[in-house]
């Protein structure tokens, strides 16, 4: 049963006033760290002010940070966003596929390695464009930046991602199956998907309406995934000593690579769960607005976040693969931590596990929530057409302080995944959707960085990634987006009966969608009604600057 924040009935004047004094030191602080930045940070805040061909969207710095509440998060609290975006279902759920996907404990052991690479190079490359541009939003401020015509149509197309597929229905999932494994009842039909749409509507109402406690519990459920993975790391390094009753904990790493697969197909499939289990590195990208000193925050919370999520990867798949055969591991689906602490610990330990894989799940799904309602409330801001127009979607309502409206938007193709599809099949084949498109954004900007370096070679870069690699980077995802279509070793991929291919399809059709949301809006329509679009900047009562556009009609 989950119990949803109230607002108090009655406060005394002492405390009201406490609260007032509060604001006000909170708001001094702005202030100060404002005046705080080093003079290389100043100059990149006015060149994003006046440099046109480098202010993406329609924007200025000074109106796209207006609005909600401010400059709050430091570098402990971006450091555990990161953390907590990362640490939440794939390293308890996804190493059982990536061991069927690869067919050896070795290939699997070396495509955590490779993610953890892959992920710290483009971590810098987001670095340098977070630091150029210190706005949230995320990739849809960098697209904007480079690929600037034909207008609106970069955003459009991250837009289709990030609202069709910026869902967290895997994490309600994963949270509301190990709830039930924990109470010792069967998934049914309905039982899970009822728990997922609780947790859910849950997190929207939390962020919605109070803030300050999300954020709270937020920073919680982080520190308390790492005590978890920590505890996992620990009890692997305790079966490998031979201290427990599992007989051969060596028995996974002697010919590690036997059996593994030769086909490119199974190692790009593996290769974007890994790098699912990964995501989250660039969580504080999408929130720059409400970061402290957001340069040196970012340059500081990024690499240490994703570093010590790395290593604890790293060590709890030892663990896994020490007190499991490979053949238990791969039947083991989205429950292989529960499986790791049941033959250690037993029955007991194994239910007791699963509540804390459940809240890791959640607190996943919080973190998430918390930076996506934020690059929504970012696309409505630039004027994209909307239902029941932008403007409200772009508001803090009903708080003044946090986008509910956001919210709702990433609230609906989440309800419908957990609704629609059935559990067993959705969980994998949302992974894999989920991973293909958003390669295609991440090569767009890795391409976007050499181009920006040739085009502005002069701009103000506080972090400068050292080339190389970006070429790394580069070459990685254009292997990501290739091999998928290469048959499986198998013949079927990893989410029969659907064909190994449609998830890329499915994915590349989704973006294609924002290229015809933007042909009908900025073309089509126009020339078929005979008007043309005006824009113009309109101030919302809780200080959020808007972009609006109206049709003016040609004579």
């Amino acid at each position: 049963m989950f119990i949803f924040p109230t607002p108090l009935t009655r406060m005394s004047a002492t405390t009201w006033w406490s609260r007032l004094s509060k604001q006000q030191e909170e708001n001094q602080d702005d202030r100060a760290f404002e005046l705080q930045l080093d003079e290389k940070d100043q100059r990149l805040q006015n060149q994003t002010n006046d440099d046109t061909d480098l202010s993406p969207g329609e924007l200025t710095f000074e109106e796209d940070t207006a609005g909600g509440m401010g400059r709050h998060l430091g570098v402990t609290s971006c450091t555990l966003l990161i953390v907590g975006k990362i640490i939440g279902t794939g390293i308890f759920s996804t190493p059982s596929s990536i061991l069927s996907s690869v067919g050896s404990v070795g290939a699997s052991l070396m495509l955590w390695v490779l993610g953890f690479l892959l992920s710290f190079c483009g971590l810098f490359i987001w670095l340098e464009f977070g630091t150029m541009f210190p706005r949230s939003g995320g990739e849809k401020v960098y697209l904007e930046a480079v690929y600037r015509k034909p207008k609106y149509l970069a955003t459009l197309v991250f837009a289709a991602n990030a609202i069709l597929l910026g869902f967290t229905a895997s994490g309600c999932i994963v949270f509301a199956s190990n709830i039930l494994v924990a109470a010792g009842q069967p998934a049914g039909r309905w039982n899970e998907r009822v728990i997922a749409l609780g947790v859910i509507f849950f997190v929207t109402l939390l962020h919605g309406l109070a803030p300050k406690t999300g954020v709270l519990i937020m920073n919680l459920l982080s520190t308390f995934k790492i005590v978890i993975l920590a505890f996992v790391v620990v009890t692997g390094w305790v079966v490998l000593s031979g201290k427990t009753h599992v007989t051969d904990p060596y028995y996974n790493f002697r010919n590690a690579f036997v059996g593994s697969s030769t086909s490119s197909n199974d190692y790009a499939t593996a290769t974007f769960k890994v790098l699912y289990a990964y995501g989250g590195w660039s969580n504080v990208n999408y929130v720059m607005n409400n970061v402290h000193n957001p340069v040196r925050t970012l340059k500081i919370a990024a690499p240490l976040g994703l570093g010590i999520c790395a290593v604890l990867y790293l060590l709890a798949n030892v663990a896994y693969f020490s007190a499991a055969t490979k053949t238990e591991i791969t039947q083991s689906g989205v429950t292989v931590a529960a499986l790791f602490f049941g033959n250690v610990f037993g029955s007991v330990a194994e239910r007791a596990l699963s509540v804390f894989i459940a809240l890791s799940a959640l607190g996943s799904v919080i973190t998430a929530t918390f930076s996506a309602s934020r690059v929504n409330q970012e696309l409505a801001k630039e004027g994209l057409p909307l239902p029941f127009g932008n403007k409200f979607w772009a508001s803090n309502w009903p708080t003044g302080k946090s986008p509910l409206p956001g919210l709702i938007i990433q609230l609906i193709p989440c309800v419908i995944v957990i609704i629609a599809p059935p559990p067993n099949i959705a969980y994998p084949f949302i992974l894999d959707v989920q991973g293909y498109p958003q390669q295609i954004i991440n090569f767009f900007i890795a391409v976007g960085l050499f181009y920006l370096r040739w085009k502005k070679p002069d701009a103000v870069r506080p972090f400068k990634v050292w080339w190389p690699l970006t070429i790394f980077f580069l070459a990685a995802t254009s292997f990501l987006l290739i091999a998928p279509f290469l048959k499986p070793a198998n013949g079927v991929g990893d989410t029969p009966p659907l064909p190994y291919y449609l998830y890329c399809l499915v994915g590349i059709g989704l973006l294609f969608t924002g290229v015809l949301y933007w042909a009908a809006w900025r073309i089509i329509l126009p020339k078929v009604f005979g008007y043309e679009l005006v824009s113009r900047k309109e101030r919302l009562d809780d200080g959020t600057v808007v972009t609006l556009f109206s049709n003016k009609k040609i004579e």
